[in-house]
């Protein structure tokens, strides 16, 4: 049998690595609707429920690694440069289709008929425009106070992130160190300012420059990592490498867990934000050896984090990340399922039993079974219609474009 080598481009183990952290965010946002914390035996996991917000760093820190992993192969393996055009169009047909009809679902669904903008038509028109448009991280009623799904924010993010991303990979083919460090250096110099200079970071901890550190983070891993599959020897030395990578990916997670639980013991908004800030390059970090060391660490581990079931939550993801918030706000809205007090999550001596586990199970259940349905009904359907309207609008351009070019008579 052949012996396992890393690929530099197909990396199924971070399939596992995104579940992960959507896991772990998704369980934030239901704990905050149901106050219910989980045990290990006698193990408390409230850390990790109460900083479960932090894992959000971690998909931005992806989204830099593999977007950036083509770039990274045309500089150390001589191949083509990844075309503009196509990666806007890409973007486009993974983010448009189920994005927009989760938005306009919220507010048809849920918005309008619960009465959601108290009859101020001007709120929701400005709500819906500012999220078809991905603007609505600039204002706090349509990121904080929106009725059609505070969780959108991060796909905002990431497309905001995807419009300067082939500036800042044309850059970062010439200079990687100067581009890296300039990103992580205005990240770093904003979020000092306003770590020192504001009272409330409400509007400011999630902005898109105060990740620019952690997509550098992710960009400069994914070049390290297709360097290290280059260097991946195939003789005996490569239990050497699975096994420093094991020890790396076992200190990630030990890390993690140190910083997550110094971050859940901050106490405030003003304080959990500024800690969260503070302690993102260290995260972004940790996250980064996390994503370096799976592919390279024993079988065990790479199966776990990259087996087929793995590649099909993967798939669902963005899907299960859009909807789950609003699947766990909308049944405490209802009252489903029924419990005996009106605030079961806040009943004498912990959340009401069976309450809360009906409660949980229900948030996770509905939230898978939504993001396959959205899958395969909204977003593989509607990215080939996307698909095939951008072939037809490529050929009209290039078309365009050669007579153009062609030599007045």
């Amino acid at each position: 049998m052949k012996p396992y080598r890393p690929s530099a481009r197909h990396i199924p183990e971070l399939n596992g690595l995104r579940v992960l952290l959507v896991f772990i965010v998704s369980w934030y946002h239901i704990w905050q609707q149901s106050w219910w914390t989980p045990y290990v035996g006698k193990y408390s996991l409230d850390f990790l429920v109460r900083a479960g917000y932090v894992p959000v760093d971690g998909t931005i820190l992806l989204s830099g690694f593999l977007l950036f992993l083509p770039h990274a192969r045309a500089m150390l393996l001589g191949e083509g440069v990844p075309d503009t055009r196509a990666f806007y169009q890409k973007r486009l047909m993974r983010i448009v289709p189920s994005y927009f009809f989760v938005t306009l679902l919220m507010l048809f669904a849920v918005a309008i008929p619960y009465g959601l903008y108290y009859g101020n038509t001007a709120n929701l028109w400005k709500d819906v425009l500012m999220h078809l448009t991905f603007t609505q991280t600039f204002d706090f009623s349509t990121y904080i106070a929106t009725p059609i799904g505070v969780a959108s924010w991060t796909v905002a993010i990431e497309m905001q992130a995807y419009l300067i991303f082939p500036l800042l990979a044309k850059w970062a083919r010439k200079n990687p160190l100067a581009t890296f460090s300039s990103m992580a250096a205005a990240a770093l110099l904003f979020r000092s300012w306003v770590v020192w200079g504001m009272q409330d970071y409400n509007m400011v901890v999630n902005q898109l420059i105060n990740f620019l550190d952690v997509y550098a983070m992710g960009m400069a891993a994914s070049l390290l990592y297709v360097k290290l599959t280059t260097l991946y020897p195939e003789d005996r030395r490569r239990f050497l490498w699975q096994a420093a990578a094991t020890l790396a990916v076992a200190l990630a997670f030990w890390g993690l867990k140190e910083l997550m639980q110094d971050q859940a013991g901050s106490s405030g908004q003003s304080a959990i934000q500024a800690g969260q800030m503070v302690r993102r390059p260290a995260f972004a970090f940790l996250l980064a050896l996390l994503t370096l060391g799976l592919p390279f660490a024993v079988r065990p581990v790479r199966f776990l984090a990259g087996n087929r079931l793995m590649g099909f939550l993967a798939m669902i993801s963005m899907n299960y990340y859009l909807m789950h918030q609003n699947i766990a706000v909308h049944l405490k809205r209802i009252g489903f399922p029924p419990s005996v007090s009106d605030m079961p999550n806040m009943a004498p001596g912990g959340p009401e039993k069976p309450w809360v586990y009906q409660y949980t199970a229900l948030c996770f259940g509905l939230s898978v079974l939504t993001a396959i349905a959205i899958t395969f009904l909204i977003e593989k359907p509607g990215a080939w219609a996307l698909k095939k309207g951008f072939a037809r609008l490529n050929q009209a351009q290039d078309a365009w474009l050669a007579r153009k070019k062609e030599p007045q008579a």
